[in-house]
């Protein structure tokens, strides 16, 4: 059933690649317009010699038309907030993968795909044949493990975290399976900044020994902040690779001066429902739990905001109390941010673009804690156009790499790949 998937994935890709209708594929594969249509729904499985016409078609007219697009695929999607950048430069998404149901929805009504959203990557990544070919992998891998409330959290339950982790620690292992077996030109990985202290470092050590020296890409890190792009303080790290040597230079970038203010994303004042407004109890609560600390000399508490502040990091519990970003009401208890404010505090609701929220109010603003900041991967995207560009342009004459062989730490060898 998975291989039909990607089979599907990849006739829908192909035919759109090289500019076919229905009836163009079924002619230049000698099939009638029902097998199509079966090949199109995944309800039907395309011969191994139908998808090498298709992409010796794709091909040239890709050589003919589009000489700079590319295909990338889209790794622990949340709600797509890397695949808007890149697509913003000419990528085709290719493959989806997801596994949150409710992410998936907002994934679904953002993006009207030609490939369905799948599920776990683990299943994808025991069997890589599955996911179609590409050129650009993107991948938020997830960072509970490695953030420092995720760590710390655990420390408290006693509970393993990072590589001891059997469930979301090992996800980066997954995500190496699929570089090593697809061997895509680039690749782009986000995650918390503390990734890079996690475990004194060590974390992060065994992750660029994987990048660099297990896979042999050239690999680029940088931490950056939202501030430039939207009023929030987020900082994330980004990991870019590329397979063969570029010029791209992720740490010379010029980052943008200056940056919005909270005032820019607020709606009026009118349009806000009073739901938003908090209870006197609950506020009663936070401005009692912060006078405790306060009083121990700790920092811990609810943060105000106003429409000349920049915020702290939105995160993905801001459902409970929505502590860390309250914005003031003069004359009022304050409120929380609503979803559509927490879409534009995270660049997906931006200038033309609007952003459509099919979730419930927890969901979304869940979805917003977890995702990245999109004029920050927009501008990244940008940088890297031309590099991706060349990367691709030379392809053709790349001899094939040698076999690679992922390893876990403290474990056999996980993958052998020529």
């Amino acid at each position: 059933m998975r291989k039909r998937a990607a089979k599907q994935i990849e006739f829908n890709w192909l035919c759109d690649r090289a500019g076919l209708s229905p009836a163009e594929a079924g002619s230049l594969l000698s099939v009638s317009d029902r097998t199509v249509a079966r090949y199109a729904n995944g309800t039907g499985r395309p011969s191994p010699l139908a998808l090498r016409v298709l992409k010796n078609a794709a091909k040239s007219t890709s050589e003919d038309s589009h000489p700079t697009a590319f295909r990338f695929i889209d790794l622990f999607a949340g709600i797509g907030g890397l695949r808007i950048g890149f697509q913003a430069i000419g990528g085709h998404c290719v493959f989806t993968s997801e596994w949150d149901e409710n992410a998936q929805k907002t994934y679904a009504q953002n993006f009207r795909d030609n490939h369905p959203l799948a599920g776990d990557i683990r299943d994808y990544a025991e069997d890589p044949d599955q996911i179609p070919e590409h050129d650009i992998l993107l991948g938020g891998f997830p960072c509970q493990p490695f953030s420092i409330a995720g760590v710390s959290k655990k420390n408290a339950l006693g509970r393993p975290h990072g590589f001891l982790c059997d469930t979301q620690g090992t996800l980066f292992f997954d995500t190496a399976q699929i570089i090593a077996h697809h061997k895509p030109a680039a690749f782009v990985l986000e995650n918390v900044k503390n990734l890079e202290s996690h475990d004194k470092g060590r974390t992060f050590a065994t992750i660029m020994n994987v990048l660099r020296n297990e896979l042999g890409y050239h690999v680029q890190t940088r931490v950056i902040s939202s501030e430039h792009w939207v009023p929030q303080k987020r900082e994330r790290i980004f990991i870019v690779g590329f397979r063969e040597p570029t010029k791209f230079d992720l740490k010379g970038l010029k980052l943008p001066a200056g940056g919005p203010k909270l005032g820019s994303i607020l709606e009026a004042h009118d349009n806000v429902d009073p739901k938003y407004t908090l209870t006197e109890r609950l506020w009663e609560y936070l401005q009692a739990y912060k006078a405790k600390h306060a009083s121990k000399g700790n920092g811990f508490g609810y943060s105000l905001f106003g429409p000349d502040d920049v915020t702290r990091t939105l995160s993905a519990r801001y459902y409970k109390d929505g502590s860390e970003v309250l914005v003031a009401q003069p004359g009022k208890r304050p409120r929380r941010l609503t979803p559509l404010e927490c879409a534009r505090l995270m660049g997906f609701d931006r200038g033309d673009r609007r952003w459509k929220i099919p979730v419930s109010d927890t969901q979304a603003y869940r979805q917003f804690g977890n995702a990245v900041v999109v004029p920050v991967v927009e501008f990244l995207a940008q940088a890297m156009k031309p590099h991706i560009e060349s990367a691709l342009s030379n392809k053709v004459n790349l001899p094939d790499p040698t076999p690679i062989t992922v390893t876990r730490p403290d474990r056999e060898p996980i993958l052998s790949h020529g």
